[in-house]
């Protein structure tokens, strides 16, 4: 018979065993233990917070590689980005994307950071013609100019795309934390709504879990990442190391039912990403797991 111990029952069973040396408890000896592991029965309810991957994490890695990556994280869900050959604007070439990634079981749930840097008709056109090609409802837009929003409201009701609008911390003249972006909004179509990008919204200090209370309805996508510091963009670490409170994080937004997915943008290490990432989809699945929801497919 196989051994049917799987890698997250060995994670689990590390986290225990440092847990005893910590107390000072000693565990049984390994000669004790039964001569054949066995599975646990999963117990618990789905997992209302739904972990997705943004394809800017790979950004130096092809679709194929990308694709390799997210079947071994266990990651069907893709927020998706024109870098590399991830999801080309040209049409031909995003139909070619679809099709590898229909092929592999891969949903795509947004596409972003677009950005909308000019108040230019035809370009803010293209890019909702570009996600309406993929069967994506949320454009994550990154650095709109509130010219641009004008435009942009037009195509969200021509559409009926939604736009998250992407913070990007201190060095964003226009949307610093999700809460600038909501004073923006407030008067637009509700389907312009929100980003949170955890790391850039901390280090612009927002609370954030009151901002996911504040966005409530109108967050459509967030981008998660880590930090050791608030004050520093250089500070990421993979998720765990840092100092964001994931836990309450996921609390606040099964408070508001929020449908749409958690996207781990993993910033650093981008020429070998993958440690920091498994260790960040470990510690998010970890901590949902300890509040008593399954995280596996």
């Amino acid at each position: 018979m196989k051994n049917r111990f799987s890698r997250r029952q060995f994670v689990q069973s590390g986290a225990v065993a440092a847990a005893c040396a910590a107390s000072g408890v000693v565990p049984a000896l390994v000669g004790s233990a039964p001569a054949r592991a066995e599975a646990i029965p999963a117990s618990g309810k789905p997992s209302p917070v739904h972990l997705g991957v943004a394809s800017y994490t790979f950004r130096n890695f092809t679709r194929a590689q990308l694709i390799g990556f997210m079947k071994q994280l266990n990651v069907a869900d893709l927020n998706s980005k024109d870098v590399k050959d991830h999801l080309p604007m040209d049409p031909a070439l995003e139909a070619q994307a679809l099709a590898d990634y229909a092929a592999a079981g891969i949903k795509l749930h947004a596409a972003g950071a677009l950005y909308f840097p000019k108040n230019d008709e035809d370009d803010i056109r293209s890019k909702f013609e570009y996600c309406k090609r993929a069967g994506i409802g949320v454009i994550v837009a990154g650095d709109p100019t509130p010219e641009s929003l004008t435009w942009i409201e037009k195509f969200v009701k021509e559409f009926d795309i939604r736009i998250a609008i992407h913070n990007h911390g201190p060095e964003d003249k226009f949307f610093p934390s999700p809460f600038d972006v909501l004073k923006a909004i407030k008067d637009l179509d509700p389907r312009i709504g929100c980003c949170i990008d955890v790391g850039h919204a901390a280090r612009a200090n927002a609370n954030l879990v009151e901002a996911i209370h504040a966005t409530g309805p109108r967050l459509y996508n967030m981008h998660v990442k880590d930090l050791t510091s608030f004050e520093s963009k250089e500070s990421q670490v993979p998720v765990g190391e840092g100092i964001l409170p994931f836990r309450e994080m996921f609390e606040a937004l099964i408070k508001i039912d929020y449908k749409g997915f958690v996207d781990l943008e993993y910033e650093i290490h981008a020429d070998d990403p993958m440690p920091g990432v498994i260790e960040s989809f470990a510690f998010m699945r970890g901590v949902l797991d300890g509040m008593g929801y399954l995280t596996h497919a």
